[in-house]
């Protein structure tokens, strides 16, 4: 997959099928818009995903820059659909400021040969937000390109968005996303060096500090499975603080603590079933299927090490 990043100067001299959004989550409904472009490839076009790096909503300050998705976690999702070409728009206040018309000619017709646009009918882009579905219809002809118009998915008459995937997350109701994601909440990283305390407990764990835009769900255990190389194995996964053994302070990569107060930092721990080997170094994905229990603080290192005992046997 070529990625076009951090750039406004770039031309691909190929022909597209484009599909615009933000694809935070990479949901159902964005899924829906990536099935139309991957279709046009038997019609030999090239699948592109045009994307914004930040958000408008980072950047006119209405959001908290936490993401279901991050950027690495796009590209990988991306790459495994069997999209072509992503582009990561860089969004300034001087690109946020672009006439819709002059961007659509600009970028999507000039820069990247565009014949085809999926385009949800939630679509926001150029000065003021007025790049819609309905202007890039109005431009179809002149720029000799195709609109093909998304309507909003819905689950059980709930629309899918980001927005309520996100309220689900925070509220560590992970079945239910799992439901609007089309898969179970995931959290990628490169695992690290932890303190290795769990080992001596007898559940060795591998370690992933979560990039710091990353929204966790609520700290505690979940039933997760991790996928190592393409293939799943059955875990079990603490995401926190490691009160009892770190008094609040999760261990980072070279192996000493991260204060508290640095909560985008918390560690991503998980216990994997059947699977003996070295993973510090390998990117990895962590499922999280279902809340267990909220973090706790223990009294001793025998009540931590009977907890885990019981939240492995209720989780398999």
């Amino acid at each position: 997959m070529e990625i076009i990043a951090d750039s406004l100067d770039f031309q691909l001299n190929r022909d597209t099928a484009i599909a615009i959004g933000k694809f935070d989550g990479v949901h159902l409904g964005h899924r829906r818009l990536l099935e139309e472009i991957l279709a046009k490839k038997q019609d030999g076009l090239e699948a592109c995903v045009f994307t914004f790096d930040v958000s408008p909503s980072v950047l006119f300050g209405l959001s908290d820059g936490k993401v279901l998705t991050t950027r690495e976690e796009k590209r990988r999702i991306f790459r495994e659909m069997g999209v072509d070409v992503l582009v990561e728009f860089p969004m300034t206040l001087e690109t946020a400021a672009i006439e819709p018309e002059d961007f659509a000619r600009r970028f999507l017709s000039d820069a990247l040969g565009c014949r085809f646009i999926a385009a949800g009918d939630d679509l926001s882009f150029g000065r003021y937000g007025r790049g819609n579905a309905a202007l890039l219809k109005s431009l179809a002809e002149e720029l000799s390109f195709e609109v093909k118009t998304i309507a909003k998915v819905q689950i059980d008459g709930t629309p899918v968005s980001s927005t309520y995937i996100r309220s689900l997350v925070e509220a560590g109701e992970m079945e239910e996303a799992a439901r609007f994601l089309g898969e179970s909440y995931c959290v990628d990283g490169k695992v690290v060096h932890g303190n290795h305390f769990g080992h001596s407990l007898g559940f060795p764990t591998m370690n992933l500090i979560p990039s710091e835009d990353k929204l966790l769900p609520p700290f505690g255990v979940y039933a997760s499975k991790v996928r190592i190389e393409n293939k799943l194995y059955k875990a079990i996964t603490n995401v926190g603080l490691k009160p009892t053994v770190t008094d609040g302070k999760p261990a980072g990569e070279d192996g000493q603590s991260i204060s508290k107060n640095e909560r985008m930092h918390a560690g991503v721990e998980t216990h994997l079933r059947d699977y003996d080997g070295d993973l510090y170094g390998q990117e990895v994905q962590v499922f999280l299927h279902h809340f267990q229990r909220p973090e706790q603080k223990f009294e001793s290192i025998d009540a931590l090490k009977a907890q885990i005992a019981r939240d492995v046997e209720a989780c398999r």
